[in-house]
């Protein structure tokens, strides 16, 4: 302290206030940098389990390809035109639009995969949105606040639930078979994709990385998937090769031979015991997101 009662400063005072100021720096950076990693990975499939499996896509064969964006878009998807092709993605999803030229027909009830999911945060709110934006939403079962579904022009079906901790993501595939193939369908899942077989609500399901598949009692043996809106689903594969050794080593015949796409990807196509076609493959980078 001088005389005239001006406080001079230490060189301690002054090393302690570089420390705190290059701490709150370095602070304030790395919430930068996990908020940075953080919406990078929504964007992202979910990680490989260990037989290098994780939830891929639908492939959509929309009768109106645009009108189908238009309600992905509206729900909170990006846009990729990967190999010039339009592809929405979702976190834990990426959807297909168009198969070449081909329109389905018969929307996804009545076949052997019924309908698929999203969670979202708030399903009130959201369907608020959605409507606002001119998205055709269904009110849930028994009157239900916590769920929803969306109906595209062409009958794709998608339930929507709720889970706070989310804002959209995808969640489930629903199956419909006999009760007879249920048990069967869900140990073939577990087996050919290193899914974790269990329960939920009482019914089997097949935990995957990215999406819970869920089957449920039918009357009869469903309609095959090929040829309607929802054509196929897919899974995508760390090692497109090794993957195909095992599934032909465990008796999956292939649909087609393995091939390489224009966009880069390998492929390949199965169909389960029950009719759901499947396309298995190593997908090349999406590029950029394209501003609609």
């Amino acid at each position: 302290m001088r005389a005239d009662g001006v406080r001079i400063a230490k060189q301690s005072d002054i090393q302690l206030d570089r420390e705190a100021s290059v701490k709150a720096t370095i602070f304030a950076a790395l919430l930068f940098a996990s908020a940075l990693i953080a919406g990078t990975a929504t964007a992202q499939p979910a990680p490989f389990n260990a037989t290098g499996v994780t939830m891929g896509h639908w492939h959509l064969a929309s009768k109106d390809p645009e009108a189908n964006k238009k309600i992905f878009l509206a729900m909170g998807g990006k846009l990729y035109m990967p190999g010039g092709a339009p592809l929405i993605g979702f976190p834990g999803l990426y959807i297909n639009l168009n198969l070449g030229t081909m329109s389905g027909e018969g929307g996804s009830q009545g076949s052997v995969v019924n309908h698929v999911g999203f969670i979202v945060d708030n399903v009130q709110r959201r369907v608020a949105q959605w409507k606002a934006a001119g998205v055709k939403v269904l009110p849930g079962g028994n009157n239900r606040l916590d769920q929803a579904y969306v109906e595209t022009p062409d009958g794709l079906r998608i339930e929507i639930l709720e889970d706070k901790t989310v804002p959209i993501k995808n969640e489930h595939v629903h199956f419909s078979m006999t009760e007879a193939d249920i048990p069967k369908a869900q140990a073939w899942y577990a087996k050919t994709f290193g899914g974790k077989a269990g329960m939920r609500n009482g019914a089997p399901i097949v935990d995957l990385p990215g999406v819970q598949l869920r089957f449920a009692k039918a009357d009869a043996a469903q309609v095959p998937t090929k040829g309607r809106v929802l054509d196929h689903i897919g899974f995508d594969v760390k090692d497109h090769a090794a993957f195909v050794k095992k599934i032909e080593a465990e008796g999956i015949k292939l649909d087609e031979p393995v091939r390489k796409v224009p966009n880069g990807s390998t492929i390949t196509y199965i169909t389960d015991p029950w009719g759901t076609r499947i396309e298995i493959i190593q997908r090349a980078p999406l590029g950029p997101e394209v501003k609609a």
